[in-house]
């Protein structure tokens, strides 16, 4: 494996944590395909969901998703509209990503969100690569 840290990085995609940036980077995308794996896959559900978010936010992440492949959106023939967005066959490869981030997060940030554990460089122990 080359070393990316030595090498100038001239394109964006030469470096691969840039690429993935690229297609969930952000502060919403992450948290929207959280949602959506995790069966909250109607617009409004979405919104409930992640309260902070704005309408006109939440509509252009949900297209950028779907344009990079990751999210499908399925708009019923109905009246009113019905629209729902699942986690295409790409999407689903970042799942064990979104469950390692949900297990971190688990197990040290809502931890130390709630004030019980402030986490140091001494109490983490270092294992190599």
């Amino acid at each position: 494996m080359k070393n990316l840290l030595s090498e100038e990085i001239s394109k964006p995609y030469q470096c691969p944590v840039t690429a993935t940036m690229q297609l969930i980077g952000g502060k919403w995308k992450i948290i929207i395909l959280w949602a959506i794996s995790n069966n909250i896959n109607r617009f409004g559900l979405l919104q409930r969901a992640i309260p902070s978010i704005t309408k006109k936010m939440l509509t252009s992440e949900l297209r950028a998703l779907e344009a990079n492949g990751l999210i499908r959106r399925k708009v019923y023939p109905i009246v009113p509209p019905k629209v729902e967005y699942c986690i295409t066959q790409f999407g689903e490869t970042l799942l064990p990503v979104l469950g390692a981030l949900g297990n971190w997060g688990q197990t040290y940030a809502l931890p130390m969100q709630e004030g019980k554990v402030r986490h140091t460089e001494s109490h983490l122990r270092r294992t190599p690569i």
